[in-house]
């Protein structure tokens, strides 16, 4: 019998109807705890009725099939849901370190992931230090004896730098180290990191995998032993659970990850494409470009790109990007993207000379539209 396809798998993972009178769409558990049939049960999880169900903060039929369906598309045995792509990577940190502990991390990766391993962790005794990560060797020369964690972003934030994800993984197990990524960019649909060797992948769910704006959430994925401790320890203790119909809503984006993620790649690359030809842009960092200086390696470790990039614009000054950015019709200003919706933030590139630009991220509307926008909006 063929293997499913991953549209396939989108649309048909978990399905069960019988279970659920012939509905396509899974119920919504909007419950806080389970009653338990036999008092002698309560809280033995292996025996709770429903079975496996005592206390949504552990676990729910609905969160569970999310996390099932997230396991499945990104090669992995399990996953565990959080209420935001923080949660997730807060979770993963403490689940890997404790006080005394070190942690390599790329240099350019999310902002408020660095502010947490750089202010919050340590409080507690975690250290880190921060290595520009395109080259491998930069992870083994950063390494201390106390290191616990590799924690890896690719394609990274704003500048969009990969890491070489096979060659650190190995480096990670050689000297029996963690490694984890955040692959909120690429998605699972483009990048699955488990087969290049990474233990733990996280995404922030909020955006491609919801894909509608509406939801906050995020997910780690890995092998079901870790999973279950992160479940238990972090999930549990820390109490940053997924609601129930917050799950729902990432299901249903879910069934559409394939197709949005398609028209995403393409809609962006088109207009990277066109801007990089544009007189007032100085460069476009996209992966995609084979003007990008690891285009090679996104090939070889990717299947596409997501709809995220930058435009550094020749003007050096703040309010040139301020100016374009008021001047769009369609791209929205503000935080966030992977959803519908097209978006743009005002960003420095110290890296071009201390020049502003724009990080785009390019939604679902007419390419040729965001175009003819973004062309108006510079010539303002």
């Amino acid at each position: 019998m063929r293997e499913p396809g991953f549209g396939t798998r989108c649309v048909h993972h978990g399905d069960d109807h019988g279970s659920h009178f012939g509905a396509p769409s899974p119920p919504i558990y909007q419950t806080a705890t389970f009653v338990a049939t036999d008092a002698a049960l309560l809280g033995r999880r292996e025996h709770a009725s429903p079975p496996g169900y005592d206390y949504t903060r552990v676990d729910n039929p609905t969160t569970h099939a999310f996390e099932s369906h997230v396991a499945a598309l990104e090669g992995a045995e399990a996953a565990r849901s959080f209420a935001s792509g923080m949660g997730a990577i807060a979770a993963v940190v403490l689940h890997a370190c404790g006080a005394g502990d070190h942690v390599v991390c790329v240099d350019t990766v999310y902002g408020p992931t660095r502010a947490f391993l750089k202010d919050y962790a340590a409080r507690f005794g975690v250290d880190t230090t921060f290595v520009d990560g395109r080259d491998p060797a930069d992870f083994a020369k950063a390494t201390r004896a106390e290191t616990r964690l590799y924690f890896l972003e690719s394609p990274s934030t704003r500048v969009f730098h990969l890491q070489e994800l096979a060659a650190v993984a190995q480096i990670a197990r050689d000297r029996g180290i963690l490694t984890a990524i955040d692959n909120s960019w690429a998605s699972p649909y483009f990048q699955n990191p488990h087969e290049h060797g990474i233990d733990l992948v996280i995404h922030s769910a909020t955006k491609y995998i919801g894909g509608h704006s509406d939801v906050l959430a995020g997910v780690v994925t890995g092998d079901a032993r870790r999973i279950r401790r992160l479940q238990l320890q972090e999930g549990v203790l820390l109490g940053g659970v997924l609601d129930p119909f917050a799950a729902w809503l990432l299901l249903r984006g879910l069934r559409t990850l394939a197709v949005r993620m398609e028209r995403h790649q393409s809609s962006a690359l088109h207009l990277a494409r066109a801007l990089e030809r544009h007189p007032r842009v100085h460069r476009v960092l996209h992966p995609g470009l084979p003007s990008h200086p690891q285009h090679a390696l996104g090939q070889r470790q990717m299947r596409g790109y997501g709809g995220l990039f930058s435009v550094v614009l020749e003007d050096t000054e703040r309010e040139q990007a301020l100016t374009v950015a008021n001047a769009l019709r369609y791209f929205g200003v503000a935080f966030s993207w992977g959803g519908y919706e097209s978006l743009c933030v005002p960003v420095e590139f110290p890296e071009y000379g201390g020049r502003w630009g724009l990080r785009l991220h390019v939604g679902l509307e007419d390419p040729e539209d965001l175009l003819a926008d973004l062309e108006d909006a510079l010539r303002a």
